[in-house]
């Protein structure tokens, strides 16, 4: 919902990739299933926002005329309205094996090009007038498929192919839409540094604006304007925690370096200050075996990352990972704790605060997508009633 309690103009929602569903039919249904319970409970009397999770499949039908006005008449019904997408993974993201996988088609394929054309269009068709959208994508690619030059180059390009696309989006519709990558963990972005770096040494180089400037007719100078306007990142709290960032120094140091933040991710991960031989069990029944738990551990002032959970416990067995464990686990914002662990919430609650002071994004999204694997006693209600809870938790900690 709009929080006009905040000095700017900030919406607050929840991402729908923690319902099950990859068709058009089935999101529009889960949407049904659980927006009017949540609505009841965190936006009675206002438009309740809704941060849409789009699959390749459900993109493409989605802009469909006929099914746009279905989806116009579904959001009046249900008092709401879409400000954000995710189109972070193209397939299946619940039920099966996800891990490395959530990141293919990445942008070094034109299928991711044509998968955020079709949100757009979705999005550019729904959004309300007066405010902006924003689309959160993969950061790059999985880290061991953007090392090479031939890789960032075929990014550079494709993404040049996405932001043209959104320029002719807005000056067809007058909707303003920014893309915005999400730097995680053991990913080509995946820290602030590389994010920065990327901007700067690749994006913002005069051949990469030369591009853009020759698909969306301008001059040099006007691309790189558009290219600000139209492409950013957006910060996960919870990846920035696991990567041991001071969350609201990075996003601050984006936006001294020219770099839009679309949107912001409100989430924690787990933590283990200490790990210990009696946590590893605790810590495994996080291992789900259906998304990537990236594990990040800090020894003394060094950071040692494991692609996966197992990864690291195996580490640790042969004595080369003890010192505190971050993993890359969306756990329940509203918790102090896990049980025997616990989590990264000072980190959001640190960030919360910073925002109500500054909002640096118009666009905050609780993202806890795991609830379908997170252990029974994290589970506290009905799903419905766990997000109302973490939207409210946010919002309070937002507006006071």
């Amino acid at each position: 919902m709009k929080l006009d309690q905040l000095p700017d103009d900030v919406h607050l929602t929840y991402c729908t990739n923690i319902h099950a569903g990859e068709s058009w039919r089935d999101i529009r249904a889960s949407l049904d299933e659980h927006v009017p319970a949540i609505k009841s409970s965190v936006a009675p009397n206002q438009p309740m926002g809704i941060g849409l999770r789009l699959s390749g499949e459900a993109a493409a039908a989605a802009r469909e005329p006929e099914a746009l006005a279905s989806f116009r008449d579904q959001l009046t019904k249900l008092g709401a309205y879409v400000f954000t997408i995710n189109a972070f993974p193209f397939g299946p993201f619940h039920g099966v094996r996800v891990k490395e996988h959530v990141y293919l088609p990445d942008w070094r394929d034109r299928e991711r090009v044509a998968f955020t054309a079709n949100s757009a269009a979705v999005l550019a068709a729904i959004l309300p007038d007066g405010v902006d959208g924003s689309i959160s994508t993969v950061p790059g690619a999985f880290k061991p498929n953007g090392r090479s030059s031939e890789a960032i180059a075929a990014m550079a390009d494709n993404l040049m192919m996405a932001v043209a696309d959104l320029v002719d989006v807005e000056r067809r519709t007058g909707k303003r839409i920014a893309l915005a990558l999400e730097p995680e963990p053991c990913c080509f972005l995946e820290t602030t540094d590389e994010s920065i770096a990327f901007f700067k040494d690749t994006l913002f180089k005069p051949d990469t604006l030369d591009r853009l400037a020759a698909v969306t007719g301008v001059s040099r100078q006007q691309a790189e304007m558009l290219l600000r306007r139209h492409l950013g990142i957006c910060y996960d709290v919870c990846h920035g925690a696991v990567e041991y960032e001071d969350i609201v120094a990075a996003l601050d140091r984006l936006i001294a370096a020219g770099i839009p933040i679309p949107k912001i991710q409100l989430s924690a991960a787990m933590r283990v200050p200490a790990m210990k031989k009696d946590l590893v069990a605790a810590v495994m029944r996080y291992n789900d075996g259906v998304y990537l738990h990236q594990s990040i551990v800090r020894r003394d002032e060094n950071l040692v990352r494991h692609v996966d959970l197992p990864d690291a416990v195996a580490a640790f067995d042969e004595g080369h990972a003890d010192g505190e464990w971050r993993i890359h686990c969306h756990v329940p914002v509203f918790l102090e704790d896990l049980g025997e662990i616990s989590s990264t919430r000072g980190d959001l609650v640190t960030t919360l605060a910073a925002l109500r002071q500054k909002a640096r994004s118009s666009h905050l999204e609780v993202e806890t997508y795991t609830w379908d694997v997170l252990p029974d006693k994290l589970r506290t209600g009905s799903k419905s009633a766990d997000i109302a809870r973490e939207i409210a938790f946010c919002r309070q900690e937002l507006v006071g």
